[in-house]
């Protein structure tokens, strides 16, 4: 039987609770808590709320949640038996303390496998933000409005913030959930002009970053290393996938593939008919040299870049450093007759993500390959 009770403790200040009563003795649900004051204009809203006398009558936690919560707490973010995977949950930031009107402005989501949480505040003054891993990976925690990037001095530090609304939309109709954008650590140019900021890290330092308007306008913080893009996510790898963009690197993880890395820059108009120059001279292709020690070990190399003629020649210029005998080449689905879908991205938006795993999936032996695709494309021609 639900009991409705109303204290007053003065003048400015009007309590009202609702309680209903449940099942069981121990347990209490709180809706509808409010408190209001005249004089502040001030109003503080609690939804939901669970109340508990006995900790212990809670369910158990998943393992993961419960180091997920441990380490929360070193950094002041106080979830107690919130953390419920799959759930969004707005809680007091530690940083800003919910400022002059103490909101709760943090949001925490803790995804549904329970291996990561990431959270932000909303409030514009402060913007902390970040993520926390269950396992031993680095968490990405700081404030979101400037990052230091290795090699720089606090005065030259990157001015990002998490994502807009916009962005987030734009990123959603090229099928990239706000999950992998917040893996990957996706943010933007604070400022007047909406430009993504594709963050490239290291160990989890940020050593480069990569500016790309919605209408495909690109340009590198001044700096930048030449680095290949996601090099954390194969530390492990005994194989890996080269794409030839950031956003195709987004497509490839959406597919289910985390072991992928993006050249920074873009390809070549053709393939070189020199030899391959000294280490030092080989201006075009410092990322591959300078992420020499975590591809050496990588056994298996696939190449999906794109199907038009750079795509093709940044194909055979990677094999030609890397070593043919280790490279397998994706051949992108025909979207008609003749023409095949451009890149990782296309079929994801075009054909979904089970193509797009099948696709890399059926990548071929590198010479076998091209020897295919040359018969393909003359047959086609001579169809023509």
């Amino acid at each position: 039987m639900p009991i409705n009770s109303t204290f007053t403790f003065n003048s400015n200040f009007n309590f009202n609770f609702k309680f209903i009563h449940r099942s069981s003795p121990s347990s209490l649900s709180l809706n509808n808590f409010s408190i209001s004051s005249s004089p502040s204009r001030f109003l503080l809203r609690f939804c939901t709320t669970r109340l508990s006398s006995a900790l212990s009558h809670a369910p158990p936690l998943p393992p993961p949640v419960k180091v997920l919560r441990e380490k929360m707490d070193l950094i002041g973010i106080v979830c107690d038996e919130h953390c419920i995977p799959g759930k969004y949950y707005c809680l007091f930031c530690p940083k800003c303390k919910g400022g002059r009107l103490m909101e709760r402005s943090l949001s925490l989501h803790v995804i549904p496998t329970g291996d990561f949480a990431m959270w932000r505040c909303f409030r514009f003054e402060c913007g902390w933000a970040g993520r926390i891993f269950a396992d031993g990976r680095l968490a990405f925690n700081g404030f979101s409005k400037t990052e230091k990037m290795v090699g720089r001095s606090s005065k030259e530090s990157l001015v990002l913030e998490p994502l807009c609304d916009e962005l987030i939309s734009y990123f959603s109709m090229r099928m990239i959930s706000q999950e992998t954008l917040e893996r990957n650590v996706v943010m933007q140019v604070v400022g007047r002009q909406v430009a993504i900021a594709f963050t490239y890290r290291q160990n989890g330092q940020l050593v480069g970053c990569k500016y790309r308007t919605m209408d495909k306008r690109f340009w590198q913080e001044k700096g930048t290393a030449k680095f290949l893009y996601g090099i954390d996510d194969i530390n492990d790898a005994d194989e890996l996938i080269i794409v030839e963009g950031e956003m195709d690197k987004l497509s490839v993880e959406e597919a289910g593939f985390l072991n992928c890395i993006s050249v920074p820059g873009g390809a070549p108009s053709k393939v070189s008919t020199d030899t391959i120059p000294p280490i030092e001279k080989d201006s075009a292709y410092q990322y591959l040299w300078g992420c020499k020690d975590y591809l050496d070990k990588v056994s298996r190399i696939i190449l999906a870049t794109d199907s038009d003629v750079p795509g093709q020649a940044l194909a055979e210029e990677l094999a030609r450093r890397l070593g043919k005998h280790r490279c397998w080449r994706v051949d992108w689905p025909y979207k008609d007759g003749f023409n095949r879908f451009k890149d990782a991205n296309e079929v994801l938006v075009h054909l979904g993500p089970d193509a797009l795993k099948n696709a890399i999936q059926d990548a071929k032996f590198y010479q076998l390959s091209i020897s295919i695709s040359i018969q393909k494309e003359e047959g086609l021609f001579q169809e023509h």
